[in-house]
């Protein structure tokens, strides 16, 4: 599937961020745009399919496949390594 050391924004790329003359608000843009076209890369690899046909349904099914596999298998097992119960509190 995937190398699970894979990081959607590296110390270096928020650093370049760090140093456009931008705001905190087109920072913050500027940062998940970057994470969410690697994130995007990912997709497009595990659906087989080229990031510019990716649809909604097919990111929302992966979303759902990923979750699934962080509950039944644990974070470990997959691409995002987030602890979701932590976050809902």
């Amino acid at each position: 599937m995937l190398d699970q050391s894979l990081q959607f924004l590296t110390p270096e790329e928020s650093a370049e961020v760090d140093k456009a003359l931008l705001s905190s608000p087109e920072k913050f843009l500027a940062r998940l745009t970057v994470s969410t076209s690697k994130l995007l890369r990912v997709i497009a690899a595990d659906t087989d399919t080229p990031i510019e046909a990716l649809t909604a349904v097919q990111i929302i099914q992966w979303f759902e496949k990923d979750a699934k596999l962080k509950r039944e298998q644990g974070v470990s097992a997959s691409v995002l390594k987030w602890d979701a119960e932590n976050l809902e509190r």
